[in-house]
């Protein structure tokens, strides 16, 4: 009785790590999940329109002076009651908050 008692509770313990890994670096859009690395396209794909997009044109620097611009997408899901931001350089999924 006991060893099952253990064993339950291993497994569960190790279901709730597995669930916490795919939280904290990774968006679950139903069945899909998206990571870091991925394009526009591919969470379009995944996860269909955004509840709202945003861009903003800003600087690249390299130490104190400007070498060019970039566009920052910020593109924000509300799935199952929860807000995640999705933020993209260019084309390429960089953070997902």
């Amino acid at each position: 009785m006991k060893t099952n008692a253990i064993a339950s509770a291993i497994a569960l313990g190790c279901s709730l790590l597995a669930g916490a890994a795919v939280a904290d670096g990774d968006f679950r859009c139903g069945s899909r999940i998206v990571r870091i690395g991925a394009t526009q396209a591919g969470v379009l794909d995944a996860c269909g329109e955004p509840a709202s997009k945003t861009v903003e044109t800003v600087d690249v620097r390299s130490n104190n002076r400007v070498i060019g611009q970039t566009e920052v997408w910020r593109w924000t899901y509300v799935l199952h009651g929860r807000t995640r931001v999705l933020t993209f350089d260019q084309e390429t999924l960089k953070s997902i908050e």
